[in-house]
């Protein structure tokens, strides 16, 4: 296929006017990109850093059949591709010179992606993380729960969430918000995160959820410090979270967990979460493409 089917932008109003119709048709295997653009959207192009963020799509007979996202300096995401489609990407971004950190996307996108990238930059991809989708069921709380409640964080809470925040993302080896106090101060005045808090009053886990957009909220991000887990604070502090999110109107609940947790991965099982796709989290060296088109 041609590369120049694909079609690139650094504006998020233009890209929402060719593809956001699409990213809405199946608002739960597009839940990173929804949620993105939506921040991106009302928040400024700065939500996520410094640097110009970049889309594209892919538009043949009039029709867009995928997109990609990405807010530097964070890796691509991308929704599911054909091999053919991942190489006429991998092809025209090398082409224009962009330095990618890495790709996000669905197992199979992901391989072929990282697979053409390699041959068009000479880079060697390694692998970060696997990671599995769910999409919440039937609701099924953690019984007996933890002794303790939920409770929405507020003002007097802003430092422990900054430095739970910080802890989640150095353990997730994910790329830290360039404002945390920014990060917290959003999502104070959104309500959208829950402390679990022992009869003490004393948080001992955290579960967050995105906007909801297109019917769908996700479940992230969710933490326990390390001496606390093995107690079922994150359970009951994501159980929360999830019931709030049902009874803001959302259609689909969502969360992704690390594939290389196993007990994360039985707990949202045990509270009602069911699969829906596994994506793969590829980096790539930090050096500048040498393009073999």
């Amino acid at each position: 296929m041609n590369p120049d089917d694909w079609h690139l932008t650094e504006d998020v109003e233009t890209f929402l006017a060719q593809a956001g119709d699409f990213l809405r048709s199946r608002p739960a295997l597009h839940t990173v990109p929804l949620t993105v653009t939506e921040a991106l959207r009302t928040r400024g192009a700065n939500a996520y850093g410094t640097e110009a963020p970049l889309f594209g799509w892919l538009e043949r007979a009039g029709e867009v059949r995928a997109a990609f996202f990405r807010t530097p300096p964070r890796r691509l995401s991308i929704t599911p591709l054909t091999p053919a489609e991942a190489d006429a990407l991998a092809a025209h971004l090398a082409g224009l010179g962009h330095v990618l950190p890495g790709v996000n996307a669905d197992d199979d996108t992901a391989d072929a992606f990282a697979e053409a990238w390699a041959r068009y930059t000479g880079v060697t991809p390694t692998l970060h993380e696997r990671e599995r989708l769910y999409r919440l069921g039937a609701l099924t709380p953690p019984d007996p729960a933890p002794d303790g409640r939920g409770r929405v964080v507020g003002e007097q809470d802003r430092e422990q969430l900054m430095v739970w925040h910080r802890e989640f993302v150095a353990a997730i080896g994910g790329t830290a918000s360039s404002d945390d106090r920014a990060w917290a101060d959003t999502r104070i005045a959104e309500g959208r995160v829950t402390f679990w808090e022992t009869p003490d009053g004393t948080p001992v886990s955290m579960a967050g959820a995105t906007p909801l957009v297109a019917g769908q909220i996700r479940v992230a991000p969710v933490y326990t410090p390390a001496h606390l887990r093995g107690r079922g604070y994150g359970g009951a502090a994501t159980a929360e979270v999830s019931r709030a999110a049902l009874a803001a109107g959302s259609t689909e609940v969502l969360l992704f967990a690390d594939l290389a947790n196993p007990t994360s991965n039985a707990l949202y099982q045990r509270i009602g979460y069911r699969r829906v796709i596994d994506f793969t989290v590829y980096n790539f060296p930090a050096s500048a493409p040498s393009v073999r088109v």
